[in-house]
């Protein structure tokens, strides 16, 4: 079947053609002015013209509904390829690779672990941190201790200044003996300040040293790399052995749970799709089988880009892609068996009061 840009071409074409032989025999023809040939051919070019325009007409009329083959008017069918969402599971930390636990084509698990990269200096780093907490720890109790012995100092002080004040009222206690309590209960008062002030001094010490080690054993923890959700192994891309830098992907997943079809449809019936609306798949490999799928998204820019003046042919060459969600409830009953790259034909209303024709009605066959 020839393609639309070759049928345009062709047509073209002849009808070039048949507009000159047109000229041709209006000029060889008849007697009188020049003009008047002139004239006359002009017009039977324009008859010419219009006469091939209709028959491009009908015939791109009977392509489109070739194409279309059984589908019925207000049904889109084109070919597609069936994709599922890629996730990359990388390395958040550089570091060697220890070991690598899956291989291409395996299932995986979310939280399933994936890789480990072997991590000598942040356990050696982590060591250090515990014992700075220890040291830490010891310096908070000491500076608890000065505290609990300056308060002790204060009393003491406080009450002998307090003794004081009546034995120099009765002249048994001279200013200058008094004097010198009052200076020593300020000075275990400042002690008292002192130490408190070297208390929170440790705690803030304990608390960063307890945060390092929170901070380096994240790092441990991220360095055994897992599956963030349930998927299909695509490619394994680094081996155990290997070094490998912070952000290197180490394996390469499909969420068999998020797989559609992607399309391509022409302006004119990209443009009369509903989000949301039922779509149908019919996959190469299953012929029998029809697959629920709905429509899910439809580009908002077209594909090919345009020229700055369009032409209705030129308009014909705009597509947008189209992705034909599969249902869910059809991804987990048949997960196992879920394939990407598979070709085959999606099926979308373009007139949502269509009704699916008797061949379109939902059909899982289980022996193909």
């Amino acid at each position: 079947m020839l393609k639309p840009t070759r049928n345009r071409r062709f047509f073209n074409m002849s009808t070039a053609a048949l507009i000159a032989v047109a000229i041709l025999v209006f000029l060889i023809a008849g007697e009188g002015r020049a003009d008047d040939h002139f004239g006359a051919a002009a017009r039977a070019a324009s008859k010419v013209e219009k006469t091939v325009y209709e028959f491009n007409k009908d015939v791109g009329s009977w392509i489109e509904r070739f194409r279309r083959g059984d589908v019925p008017e207000g049904i889109a069918k084109t070919n597609g390829r069936i994709e599922a969402t890629e996730i990359d599971v990388s390395s958040k930390y550089a570091g060697r690779l220890e070991t690598v636990m899956v291989n291409e084509g395996d299932n995986v698990k979310g939280g399933q672990v994936i890789a480990r990269i072997s991590s000598p200096e942040y356990e050696a780093q982590l060591q250090t941190a515990q014992a700075n907490v220890l040291v830490a720890s010891n310096a908070l109790a000491a500076a608890e201790a000065k505290i609990a012995q300056a308060k002790a100092d204060l009393i003491y002080a406080n009450g002998d200044l307090e003794r004081g004040k009546a034995l120099v009222d009765k002249g048994w206690l001279t200013k200058q003996m008094y004097d010198q309590r009052v200076d020593r209960y300020n000075t275990d008062a400042a002690a008292v300040e002192a130490a408190v002030g070297q208390r929170d001094a440790a705690k803030s010490a304990v608390t960063a040293a307890q945060a390092e080690v929170r901070r380096i054993d994240s790092i441990i923890t991220d360095l055994t790399i897992i599956s963030p959700r349930d998927g299909r192994v695509q490619y394994r891309i680094h081996r155990s052995g290997e070094v490998v830098n912070a952000g290197t992907r180490i394996v390469q997943l499909l969420d068999l749970n998020d797989v559609y079809m992607t399309i391509y449809l022409p302006a004119a019936q990209a443009g009369q799709l509903t989000i949301g609306d039922e779509a149908r798949l019919i996959l190469d490999p299953y012929p029998n089988s029809v697959i629920p799928a709905y429509l899910s998204f439809v580009a908002t820019e077209a594909q090919f880009t345009p020229k700055m003046v369009e032409t209705a042919a030129e308009r014909e060459k705009l597509f947008f892609r189209v992705k034909l969600q599969v249902e869910p409830k059809v991804l987990t009953k048949y997960y196992g068996r879920v394939k990407t790259g598979i070709r085959g034909m999606g099926f979308v209303r373009t007139d949502p009061a269509v009704s699916w024709p008797s061949n379109l009605e939902v059909r899982l066959s289980h022996g193909e």
